[in-house]
């Protein structure tokens, strides 16, 4: 089995590689709507696979930190990387159904944590099942595994970070949310639509071949950004609704050859909930 260095891998790759001991396989499907991810995973998933709750795992509780998503302390996520039972050496593969828009956050997370072992499935469960390959209900519980020692990079800003990024010309802070809500013509769940004033819209979906991915062809996440200035620019940031989809367009930009991105953590949850702060309606400034 090759280890695979870039933050995508296959479904051919995961199919081959996927009993290996050391490839850890997770499913962090989440709605917002009806749709429970812990009942859809029940109903079958990737053979192999641990269920990650989002709301859980992958972000503290609401009033930790800024937004909806506030990133967990390091020790906490230490710990339910121990429960996962994954290790310095272990391969983390996880998928959604969404194009990676969750799981990307995974990959993130693991980066920012200081263990750069995360990739996301391309394509998802969907590449998976179009590819031929069966699903399971059968449960895995995972072997607790011993705390990794975290520690956490400088790829967070705030929101008078951003606010300062997103007036200058040298830099560039990106929305990953669809258009309509970055133009505030909806706000299923923040406090009030609109995005922060000087940001550009990059909507997550605008990196995929179709809204379920998978991702477009390096060559052309390259051309995009770069046309953005997000490859030319001194900074760059990008943010969403609650800090998780963004994490998709900070991967595409890691293809495209930017490494150096930051998270807005709070996001629009965050920008939204202080009255203090202007909220900008209408299509990005040019």
């Amino acid at each position: 089995m090759t280890r695979p260095t870039a933050p995508l891998v296959s479904v051919a790759w995961l199919a081959a590689a996927g009993r290996a001991p050391d490839v850890h396989v997770f499913d962090v499907r989440f709605y917002l709507g009806a749709k429970n991810a812990r009942d859809e995973y029940a109903k079958g998933h990737i053979p192999g696979a641990v269920f990650v709750d989002l709301d859980v795992e992958l972000a503290a509780p609401r009033g930790a930190g800024p937004g909806r998503h506030p990133l967990p302390k390091a020790d906490d996520f230490a710990e339910t990387l121990a429960r996962l039972g994954v290790t310095s050496d272990s391969i983390v593969v996880a998928y959604d159904d969404a194009g990676g828009s969750i799981a990307a956050r995974f990959w993130w997370m693991l980066r920012h944590f200081g263990h750069d072992i995360g990739h996301v499935l391309d394509g998802g469960l969907q590449a998976w099942t179009h590819a031929g390959h069966g699903l399971t209900t059968e449960e895995t519980r995972p072997a607790r595994a011993p705390r990794l020692t975290l520690s956490t990079r400088d790829d967070v800003v705030d929101k008078g970070a951003v606010a300062r990024l997103a007036q200058r010309a040298d830099a560039r802070v990106f929305d990953a949310r669809a258009t309509p809500r970055f133009e505030g013509k909806i706000e299923p769940i923040d406090a009030r639509p609109g995005h922060v004033p000087g940001a550009r819209s990059a909507p997550f979906v605008d990196n995929l071949v179709a809204p379920e991915g998978p991702f477009l062809p390096v060559e052309e996440l390259t051309r995009r950004w770069a046309a953005r200035g997000a490859l030319s620019a001194a900074e760059v940031a990008c943010y969403c609704g609650s800090g998780v989809t963004a994490c998709h367009d900070v991967l595409a930009l890691q293809l495209a050859g930017r490494a150096d991105v930051r998270l807005y953590e709070g996001s629009w949850s965050d920008w939204a909930a202080d009255p203090n702060l202007e909220a900008a309606v209408g299509p990005e400034r040019s």
